[in-house]
């Protein structure tokens, strides 16, 4: 399908765990469940690129076959649809997931056909997509985080489209820095409250994390409210 980029169409994405949400809304959430709050959403930025790689491993570079060096990560994101005040997995939708390595590079970019720690995956009919990747490192002027860009039909077929960013916790960022190979980078210039763009509404973007083995495991709850 083909996906608009006209802001009309855009749609806000939900994050299940922040502060204020509608009676209606608090009446749908399970016991122990956040509730569906809306956050914001964020730059693209310069990086993006539509490259149809449907994997869910994104750590090799399918132009070399090497495989990105750095701290393993599990990112899971469990995608909402959001109708009034119901709250239903979203099945179908596509979700993009990209960032730069442990160097602070971006692959693909100046000409490049490189394609490491790129891809998308369709979520499955519990609204969930999975993906293996690395910690990522930094680059001047930003903290560390995690692009990502959901596609998806509405009830009106038009396409729709959010893309915005996730956010880790500066301690454990501290640890996985201190790491080979990030080790090597040097300290950062920026941590999150230092960033512009986290500053404005990376709270609701942060992601959950716990240690999976030599690495760490992510999730982060989101839904997609059409109008």
């Amino acid at each position: 399908m083909t996906h608009s980029t006209d802001p009309v169409r855009r749609r806000t994405l939900i994050a299940l765990g922040a502060a204020v949400v509608s009676p209606a809304l608090r009446a749908q959430s399970a016991p122990g469940r956040p509730a569906c709050v809306v956050t914001a959403e964020q730059t693209e930025g310069p990086y993006f690129l539509d490259t149809r790689l449907n994997r869910a491993d994104l750590r090799k570079d399918p132009a070399t076959g090497s495989l990105r060096e750095g701290v393993p990560l599990r990112l899971t994101l469990r995608l909402q649809r959001v109708d009034g005040d119901q709250c239903a997995p979203l099945a179908g939708a596509t979700v993009h997931v990209w960032h730069c390595d442990a160097n602070g590079d971006y692959s693909g970019i100046d000409g490049s056909k490189s394609q490491f720690l790129r891809g998308y995956q369709v979520s499955d009919k519990n609204g969930v997509v999975r993906f293996r990747t690395i910690y990522p490192g930094w680059y001047p002027g930003r903290t560390v985080h995690i692009h990502f860009k959901v596609r998806a039909e509405g009830r009106d077929r038009k396409p729709y489209e959010l893309t915005s960013q996730l956010y880790f916790d500066d301690a454990i960022t501290d640890k996985v820095m201190a790491q080979p190979p990030y080790a090597a980078r040097g300290q950062r210039d920026r941590i999150n409250r230092s960033d512009g763009l986290y500053r404005r509404s990376g709270r609701e973007l942060m992601l959950r994390l716990a240690e999976d083995g030599k690495g760490y495991a992510a999730e982060f709850d989101a839904g997609v409210a059409f109008g």
